[in-house]
């Protein structure tokens, strides 16, 4: 049994799928008993837990053959991060008690960098899961190329898209969140010892190149098409960080 978290994104979605596909028994785990209900008619068996609820998600974990670990994502935290600590220690607590044996924890490039910023967030739970005594896969793919979807309101609206990569001529590696679930799906099915650590990205780019003529087709045909005029990454949106994936 496969206990996946975040399940109803993109990354949790595409790995339960690619499981299923082959015929392995998944469990979704959901806060929302009517989000599960999708899951539940593609053959999954339902476990409901918060991130910060540990004894809701030790249950959800036990017996597993493996966990995947999604974290939520926060923008806009608090000094110190206290609502990822929350999550990190519920998880870690869960893990602990549930023994499932392996775990494939969704991180993020960029996760090992020295300076605090708002990827800390994943380099804290990648420092605590570290410490427990199960296999434990860290899975750090680059941006996504999805989040060029993000940009669609502003090309239409005023030609330009606005860039959270900075410089904007800088090329950052990239890659599809249905090829992140892919590669996870791979991944926790494999069999392993201690902790290992996979980067994943398929192309470098630029933001620039993102909105040139010949690149629309590649990153969003149908809606990059209802644009007049080719979009140019002209601003650039103040950020401390690169992304955190969801």
């Amino acid at each position: 049994m496969y206990a996946i978290t975040g399940i109803t994104g993109k990354v949790g979605g595409e790995l339960a799928r690619a499981l299923l596909a082959s015929g392995e028994p998944v469990r979704a785990i959901v806060r929302d008993a009517k989000k599960g209900k999708e899951w539940a008619a593609l053959g999954c068996e339902l476990a409901l837990a918060e991130m910060d609820d540990a004894s809701a998600l030790a249950a959800a974990f036990a017996g597993a053959t493996a966990a995947f670990i999604l974290p939520p994502s926060e923008f806009d935290p608090d000094p110190g991060y206290p609502e990822a600590r929350r999550v990190i220690d519920s998880v870690v607590e869960a893990l602990t008690a549930a023994k499932p044996a392996k775990a494939l924890c969704l991180s993020t490039i960029g996760a090992d960098a020295v300076h605090d910023n708002l990827l800390s967030q994943r380099t804290m739970m990648e420092a605590a899961l570290r410490q427990l005594p199960l296999p434990l896969t860290i899975l750090r793919p680059a941006w996504f190329i999805d989040n060029a979807a993000w940009d669609l309101a502003s090309a239409r609206e005023t030609g330009l898209i606005h860039s959270f990569l900075l410089p904007t001529d800088k090329a950052f590696p990239m890659v599809a969140a249905k090829d992140v679930g892919r590669v996870a799906a791979d991944l926790i099915r494999e069999d392993w010892s201690g902790v290992r650590v996979v980067e994943l990205a398929r192309i470098s780019q630029t933001p620039k190149r993102i909105g040139a003529p010949n690149q629309r087709k590649f990153f969003c045909e149908k809606d990059f098409a209802m644009i007049r005029g080719a979009p140019r990454c002209r601003q650039s949106v103040t950020q401390n960080c690169l992304s955190l994936h969801r």
